[in-house]
């Protein structure tokens, strides 16, 4: 691996693994450069294996290319170094002494939006990335309406290329002002910040630039290392689906019974008084416990085992909350659907629903309208769900759901579809 001395001790510490994680994504037109952009950052940031390094030096050197294409860092598929486009969603991990990333490098092209639906999901933060000589365009519109359907806290806006514009100010605040009188619209109280980057060269990516002394707002991996992203998770609305039971049956924990999950929200403590939904009996917290100690509160995005005070019939898919903050329960539920299935969307069809760890079959009760994601326009004439589409769909479940809307809580406020025939994923949700 090219390292520098610093980042040895980054990943065989301790620390290391207490490290903060920032997932973040890519979005961009074709050719803007998104590719290029992540070979960049893990290039300049030292962050590339030396086999990799090589590879993509000969994997350059077959193109003709007169300088190393970071972009194929990330192109990793044949048919996507042949065309030059990014299809599937490529993930990369890298660190530096203030934080660890994942990257999910997504596809430009309309036809792969279900990819950047999924690569985009968990993410903190997105960078969208804008063609300096092109301006806004549509697809810019696109890509920044599903930041916001996905409700990704944090939006940097990279515009591209200015070494072709001579690195001049009024191209980038030409740009910065279009996408802002845009994005008033679609990303009311979103940490949005604008830096200008030329990819190709690394000016602003890792390194200041020196050609663009007007700009003194810090590199993409500044921003990337300080954004904070310690409220984006919901420490208000305890929620805890309930994974696994855990009975050892063993004469040293001859009466033991666990919970064991994921906390989707809030901060739960030992003692809290709580509801078991959907019997909604209620007991107390007993005891909190991680795989090595026992804790006195747990919160976003631990996995911990809860005991409680009362012995209470609970099952995988049931949810311990607050007796005193409890979500939506019903079996009806409006959400925005990404298509994800060649086959259409099957009016009043059946499918299975999963949410958090619970899985109820459902049937497609309306379909509102699909949305036109390049002018933002509802249609709710010829309502024909194809892949890659959005539409905003009404289910009716056969089993009540215990839910916050997907702006609240990103978790229990999504779910997905699956196709019972053949147990394929058709569909990802975000409940409204």
């Amino acid at each position: 691996m090219i390292t520098e001395p610093h980042q040895e001790e980054i990943f065989s510490s301790k620390s290391y693994l207490e490290m903060e994680l920032l997932r973040f994504t890519t979005a961009g037109s074709v050719d803007d450069g998104k590719s290029t952009l992540i070979g960049r950052l893990l290039y300049d940031s030292k962050s590339l294996f030396q086999d990799q390094l090589d590879a993509v030096k000969k994997a350059s050197l077959k193109k003709g290319n007169e300088y190393i294409n970071l972009a194929l860092v990330t192109d990793g598929l044949r048919a996507e170094r042949e065309q030059g486009i990014t299809i599937d969603v490529a993930y990369r991990y890298f660190a530096t002494p203030h934080r660890k990333f994942i990257i999910a490098d997504t596809p430009g092209h309309i036809q792969y939006t279900r990819n950047m639906v999924t690569g985009a999901s968990t993410a903190n933060a997105a960078i969208i990335l804008i063609d300096a000589r092109n301006g806004v365009i549509e697809q810019t519109h696109r890509h920044a309406y599903i930041a916001s359907l996905l409700e990704i806290p944090h939006i940097i806006v990279c515009i591209n290329k200015m070494d072709l514009l001579d690195f001049k100010q009024e191209v980038f605040e030409k740009i910065r002002d279009d996408f802002q009188s845009f994005s008033d619209k679609i990303f009311p109280g979103k940490d949005l910040r604008f830096i200008p980057i030329s990819a190709l060269l690394g000016d602003n990516v890792v390194i200041p630039s020196e050609k663009m002394p007007w700009y003194n707002g810090g590199t993409l991996l500044l921003a990337l290392e300080n954004i904070p992203i310690l409220n984006d998770n919901n420490l208000t609305d305890g929620r805890f689906p309930v994974q696994f039971i855990i009975r050892p049956e063993s004469n040293e924990f001859h009466d033991y019974r666990g919970y064991a999950g994921r906390i989707s929200g809030g901060i739960l403590h030992k003692g809290d008084k709580i509801i078991v939904l959907p019997s909604h009996l209620s007991s107390e917290i007993a005891s909190i416990e991680s795989s090595s100690n026992q804790l006195e509160e747990a919160f976003p995005p631990m996995s911990v085992t809860l005991t409680l005070k009362d012995d209470i019939d609970i099952s995988r898919g049931e949810m311990i909350v607050p007796a005193d903050n409890i979500p939506t329960e019903s079996c009806d539920v409006t959400i925005m659907l990404c298509w994800l299935n060649q086959s259409p969307l099957k009016p009043r069809g059946r499918y299975l629903l999963r949410h958090t760890t619970r899985d109820v079959k459902c049937f497609i009760q309306n379909i509102q309208y699909v949305m036109n994601i390049n002018t933002l326009e509802k249609q709710t004439a010829n309502q024909v769900v194809n892949m890659n589409d959005i539409a905003c769909v009404d289910l009716r479940t056969t089993q009540p759901l215990f839910f916050d809307p997907y702006s609240v809580n990103r978790i229990t406020g999504s779910l997905i579809l699956i196709d019972e025939a053949t147990n394929e994923t058709v569909g990802a949700g975000m409940i409204r």
